[in-house]
């Protein structure tokens, strides 16, 4: 009992000894609220991780083009259901260290705490990599009941398989990655995403192409997904290297930290749970509606009577490789300042510098919807076009697109509030939102899925219907726990305006052009000469600020000119 109660009373005069450490660290920094909140730091973060992620998105998605070429449709549906439940069990183990790391470390950090850092380093990788093992030993030994249980196709299974070790080498990778990103660094993440993708393209095609047999394409499905784990071993080689190149710096400034005082294991995993558990459930509630479609799509579709197996799997594939991989394309710039925006709204909340933390949040979403809306716009008037440009021998799906492009806005909208949400600490409230999202989905797809005419279209309202009300409930979660309420003519109508104007001159061009030249050049033209239109329009109508384009990596004379 006397070993017990000391150790309690050690216990509480650590606690004790840390808390007064903090609010020594809040107290020097509250002065700072007073200080002109600069937001440029983590605007030029996100730009590097957004270029690299728009590199990435881009290749991804001209990848896919001779993927979908090869092995069809039908192919697509394989290997996009493989890669949802990829994506699950990624969210599940590891893809949420990302935010979690970040979040811990760059607390940590602006309070002083670089021998903590460090420490929360080496306990989340050690804990990321037992539940990635786990995850990756369920996923492959059990991919045959996994498959039946979500309803998808039994020749799933092959890719299922092909992509399961990727679990546990990206549950190294994720924790590198949140690290640095707590360091308020993306160049280790963005890097290692090119290397990572320019493999996977490589890898993808090259094994789908061994494997392709125009009978059985689920072999060459699975061989495309094969290529995902040796991407992701390329890229954990990379960001590997970075830290073993740094790792004598950060232990020799954890062992000079002045702060004697060290948190204890214990500690961390009650934090790192504490944080992650939230985020596991709302990136899940991500991959689960996407399973929810595919699911639903295979048994409501079907049950109508008006369509075969083999023409689900279509309908299915123009889904998942058109509408999804078309409408996520634009939201790389919304991920990578939710990404770059986590660590920065911590380091400003930790400082009690509310009005770094209100200006941050403004410049994430405005840039966001800058880029956001044009692209739905865009997308709408000119979806059958860009797939017959890209897509050639199968250039069905674009309906999906005209109709579904608004869904660009609104999970924008849910990545940078999740975000700033996040970053401040209330971790919960993001994941009420997508649940209750996802809980409208659900019968509207059941309902719309089984009538004929609307078929696969109902899961793409349904997904716009999920992301409205997470959009509305973040943005009233926002309001209720902040106090911040959007800008919205600045974030919102004056890119509309400008947009629906693109739009126009979008619309005409494509008709024009196409009179008189083929359809690639004249899609071309049309959205070359709408980009034109939109940047003009945004001009007119003072949509760039001055503070924004300042943080841009931009050369001063477009500054100005834009502004």
């Amino acid at each position: 009992m006397d070993n017990e109660r000391d150790e309690l009373h050690t216990n509480a005069d650590a606690e004790s000894t840390t808390a007064n450490i903090e609010v020594e660290v809040r107290q020097a920094s509250f002065n700072s609220r007073n200080r002109p909140p600069a937001a440029g730091g983590f605007v030029k973060q996100a730009a590097i991780l957004a270029g690299a992620s728009l590199f990435v998105r881009l290749l991804g998605f001209f990848y896919r083009i001779p993927l979908t070429n090869l092995i069809g449709d039908e192919g697509i549906a394989f290997y996009g259901s493989a890669y949802s439940i990829y994506t699950l069990a990624l969210n599940v183990s590891s893809v949420f260290m990302i935010a979690t790391v970040s979040r811990l470390t760059s607390e940590r950090l602006a309070l002083g705490r670089y021998r903590d850092a460090h420490s929360l380093f080496k306990t989340a990788m050690v804990f990321s990599m037992v539940l990635g093992a786990g995850v990756a030993f369920f996923m492959f030994f059990g991919a045959e009941h996994i498959v039946r249980w979500l309803r998808h196709s039994d020749e799933v299974v092959y890719s299922v398989r092909a992509v399961a070790p990727a679990v546990l080498v990206v549950s190294v990778l994720t924790v590198l990655r949140g690290y640095f990103q707590g360091m308020r660094t993306t160049m280790p993440t963005a890097v290692s995403q090119v290397v990572e993708q320019i493999f996977n393209v490589v890898f993808s095609l090259w094994l789908a192409f061994m494997f392709f047999d125009a009978a059985d394409v689920q072999f060459a499905a699975a061989g495309a997904a094969g290529g995902t784990a040796v991407a992701a071993v390329a890229a954990l080689c990379v960001v590997a290297f970075i830290y073993f190149l740094i790792s004598k710096a950060l232990k020799k400034r954890a062992a000079e930290d002045p702060i004697k005082v060290k948190e204890k294991t214990g500690t961390q995993i009650s934090a790192i749970l504490k944080t992650a558990l939230p985020m596991v459930v709302g990136l899940s509630i991500f991959s689960v509606a996407t399973l929810i479609d595919i699911g639903m799509a295979n048994s409501r579709i079907y049950a109508s009577g008006a369509f075969s197996a083999e023409e689900v799997d279509v309908l299915l594939g123009q889904f998942i490789g058109k509408f999804i991989l078309f409408t996520t394309l634009p939201v790389s710039l919304s991920m990578a300042l939710s990404a770059a925006v986590i660590p920065e709204i911590t380091t400003s909340h930790v400082r009690l510098d509310t009005d770094a933390v209100r200006h941050k949040t403004n410049m994430a979403l405005r840039l966001s919807m800058i880029i956001s809306i044009p692209a739905a716009v865009g997308l709408a008037v000119l979806a059958d076009p860009i797939i017959a440009m890209l897509i050639p021998l199968h250039p069905d799906g674009g309906w999906l697109l005209r109709f579904g492009s608004s869904s660009i806005v609104f999970l924008a909208i849910v990545h940078i509030v999740t975000g700033v949400l996040q970053g401040l600490g209330h971790v919960r409230l993001p994941v009420i939102g997508l649940f209750f999202g996802v809980l409208i989905k659900i019968p509207v797809n059941y309902y719309l899925m089984s009538v004929p005419s609307i078929n696969i279209l109902g899961a793409v309202i349904s997904t716009i219907a999920c992301f409205v009300v997470a959009a509305g409930l973040n943005i009233f979660f926002l309001y209720r726990f902040t106090g911040i309420l959007p800008e919205f003519v600045n974030s919102f109508a004056k890119p509309g305006v400008a947009a629906l104007g693109m739009g126009l001159v979008s619309f005409s061009a494509y008709n024009l052009l196409f009179i008189a030249v083929p359809n690639a050049a004249a899609t071309l033209g049309a959205i070359t000469l709408g980009f034109f239109a939109y940047v003009i329009l945004m001009v007119l109508v003072k949509g760039f600020r001055q503070s924004d384009l300042n943080a841009l990596p931009l050369p001063r004379r477009v500054r100005n000119l834009l502004s």
